[in-house]
């Protein structure tokens, strides 16, 4: 009865993961489990809930109805996340939830038609990350090197700070996709199984991982030369990848109790990082050639700056927010890749125009082998009453790809804002993207709009 007195008595909020929320609401519900709180479990849960306007890509049908342009409404993410600390050194995470459901997919394998396991419904529920972790060295006074070591299913995953970035704190609505290059082909919704070192060295962060791919098997198409083979995933029975990421924190550091990056403080921290990162698996992908399959590794490297400065009136909580990162994307020969989040469309059957190489609805040319430069950057307008939680913060993104598989390059746009109710726990964010519309490999693209208002809250 003691011990349950005392888990009880250590029900509280505590900010010590993510810096970006309230005091009202900390970081989530810590269950405190002996008298000093250095043994706890944590959890935390949020939900993203999406209503969007698209303009769909010529040839485009939703259940079947030809539609240039569609209303949608989904549940982004529903997530849960709980972490034990039950030792100093020893830490276990579990993460869970459901990612893209619509009113017509997004549910569980085998729904179809009408009924209690129609289109859509009763999504599975699967889990994002499962991992055990060991704190081998940590921080004194005399030397500021740590080393935690740890394995399962990880986000330790390397590159970049947005392919570990915490779907909590986005400036703009969402990630850009591209920032995760394997989703759901050799990894499972960007994690993958494996072992990861993580630590820090002074001002010096550093992540490096070794992991088993996820088995990959799609058949390349016999191309007639090397100029048109094109590269596909197929690992077969897949070898080790290798993932790092390394940055140095100028400013603030940072907390790495997590993998999650955080992509706006809110104007609460002064940050200012310079990071470089890689993933490499070897023959990760094939192409064919006059019946000759030819197996190529896969190479991904990345380098990105992220800055978050208070300016002007301190009293006010102004801030810049600044993230720009350069990829150098290399699957094999012309290898491309079309997404689209929460895609609801199909192809219209009775169309007879010219329609998107990616695919109907909002699919576009997301990831290949090439390379993606993206910027974008928020602002914390000021507030009179520096009390007060609901602010305003405006931001903007440009991205440009250039694959190989496409003779030519596209520029997209973002633009919106964040109506922070309180903080990232309770906000709205609207947001208008425009992405490239490719009609074949070698036309340039025209452009197509999509307004997207997101309802999060976390606790």
């Amino acid at each position: 009865m003691k011990k349950i007195a005392l888990a009880i008595s250590g029900l509280l909020l505590s900010q010590t993961l993510f810096a970006q929320g309230f005091s009202d609401y900390g970081s989530g519900i810590k269950l405190n489990v002996n008298q000093d709180g250095s043994k706890y479990i944590r959890f935390i849960t949020w939900n993203q809930i999406w209503l969007r306007n698209t303009q769909n890509n010529p040839g485009s049908a939703v259940a079947g109805v030809p539609e240039d342009n569609s209303w949608s409404i989904g549940n982004r993410r529903l997530r849960f996340l709980a972490m034990a600390q039950i030792s100093k050194r020893f830490t276990i995470v579990t993460h869970f939830g459901i990612n893209n459901q619509t009113f017509i997919n997004g549910g569980a394998s085998g729904t179809s038609g009408t009924g209690g396991y129609g289109q859509g419904k009763k999504p599975g529920m699967f889990f994002h990350d499962a991992w055990n972790e060991y704190a081998v060295v940590q921080p004194t006074e005399k030397s500021k090197f740590s080393l935690s070591i740890g394995a399962g299913l990880h986000y330790y995953t390397g590159l970049s700070r947005a392919t570990m970035a915490s779907t909590l704190n986005f400036l703009l609505v969402d990630a850009q996709i591209f920032n995760w290059p394997l989703i759901d082909n050799s990894d499972q919704f960007a994690r993958q199984m494996g072992i990861f070192a993580k630590g820090k060295w002074d001002r010096m962060e550093y992540r490096f991982s070794v992991n088993k791919p996820f088995a990959t098997n799609l058949s390349p198409v016999n191309a007639t030369s090397d100029a048109t083979a094109i590269a596909v995933d197929n690992n077969g029975k897949s070898k080790w990848s290798q993932a790092g990421y390394v940055e140095y924190q100028f400013c603030d550091i940072e907390s790495n109790a997590l993998p999650y990056k955080v992509g706006t403080y809110l104007g609460t921290k002064k940050i200012f990082n310079i990071g470089a990162g890689f993933y490499r698996q070897p023959e990760g992908t094939r192409s064919m050639v006059n019946g000759v399959t030819a197996k190529h590794d896969i190479t991904l490297l990345s380098v990105d700056v992220f800055a978050e400065l208070p300016v002007g009136d301190k009293a006010k909580n102004m801030a810049i927010n600044v993230y720009g990162v350069y990829y150098h994307y290399d699957f094999g020969p012309n290898y491309l890749r079309n997404l689209g989040i929460m895609n609801i469309a199909g192809n219209d059957t009775t169309y007879t125009g010219s329609r998107a190489i990616a695919g109907a609805g909002n699919l576009q040319p997301t990831i290949g082998t090439g390379s993606i430069a993206h910027v974008q950057a928020g602002f914390m307008l000021p507030c009179k009453n520096p009390a007060a939680k609901l602010r305003i913060q405006p931001f903007g993104a440009v991205t440009h790809k250039q694959f190989e598989a496409l003779e030519h390059a596209s520029t997209q746009f973002d633009i919106g804002a964040n109506w922070l109710i309180s903080g990232h726990h309770a906000k709205i964010s609207t947001q208008y993207s425009t992405r490239p519309v490719y009609t074949s490999t070698t036309a340039k693209p025209t452009a197509k709009g999509e307004l997207t208002v997101q309802f999060q809250v976390y606790l």
